[in-house]
C-alpha cells in the first residue's frame, strides 16, 4: 500500500505564509484578517507574503491580485521605470515565465504604516546577490495591495558590528 503525499513535501516548493500561520488570504480584506486576530502590521507583512508567495510558486494570477489597479509603479533592478497596472503585469508575466528565474527570499522586513500607506523594506537574496528593496502598499477596498515595488543591488552588506570577532586593529 502507497502513501499519498501532498502539498510543499510532496512538490518542493514552501507552503503559502497564510495557510503556514492558519490565516486568511489577503483577497478577503483586512477586516476579516483582523478577527483572526491580525493587527495591521501582521496584515501589511501577510500581504507583502503573498507578493514573494506569487514569485515562489510562479503564479501569475496571484500577483495581478497583489498590485493595486490604479497609481502603481515598479523599478525591477537594472530596468527602467514602469508605470500602471499593464506595464507592471506584464513585466511579471515576462519574469515568472522565464525557466532560469532564481528563487527570491526576502529578509529583515520593517514595515512602517501611516495610515491607509505602509511601507516594507527588506533584503532580497536572489542568485546570490542582495537587493534592497521597497514595498509600498494601499489599503484599496479593505485590502493592502501594492503601489510601488523597487529592488535595487547592494554593493556589500553591513554586517552587524557585534556579530564580528574583535580585531588587533586600531582602525
Amino acid at each position: 500500500m502507497g502513501v499519498l503525499i501532498a502539498g510543499p513535501a510532496a512538490t518542493g516548493k514552501p507552503e503559502p505564509l497564510w495557510m503556514a500561520i492558519g490565516i486568511l488570504p489577503i483577497d478577503f480584506g483586512w477586516q476579516l484578517l483582523h478577527l483572526k486576530g491580525m493587527s495591521e502590521q501582521d496584515a501589511v507583512l501577510a500581504a507583502n507574503a503573498a507578493y514573494y508567495h506569487a514569485f515562489a510558486f510562479g503564479d501569475f494570477a496571484a500577483m495581478s491580485r497583489v498590485w493595486a489597479d490604479d497609481n502603481v509603479s515598479c523599478i525591477h533592478p537594472g530596468w527602467p521605470t514602469l508605470i500602471g497596472r499593464q506595464a507592471i503585469l506584464e513585466s511579471y508575466r515576462q519574469i515568472l515565465n522565464n525557466p532560469n528565474q532564481d528563487r527570491i527570499e526576502p529578509r529583515n522586513e520593517t514595515v512602517m504604516i501611516n495610515g491607509s500607506e505602509a511601507r516594507v523594506l527588506c533584503v532580497e537574496f536572489v542568485g546570490g546577490a542582495a537587493l534592497a528593496a521597497t514595498n509600498l502598499f494601499q489599503r484599496v477596498g479593505g485590502a493592502w495591495r501594492m503601489a510601488h515595488h523597487q529592488a535595487s543591488p547592494i554593493a556589500a552588506l553591513i554586517e552587524d558590528p557585534a556579530a564580528q570577532p574583535p580585531s588587533n586593529r586600531l582602525n
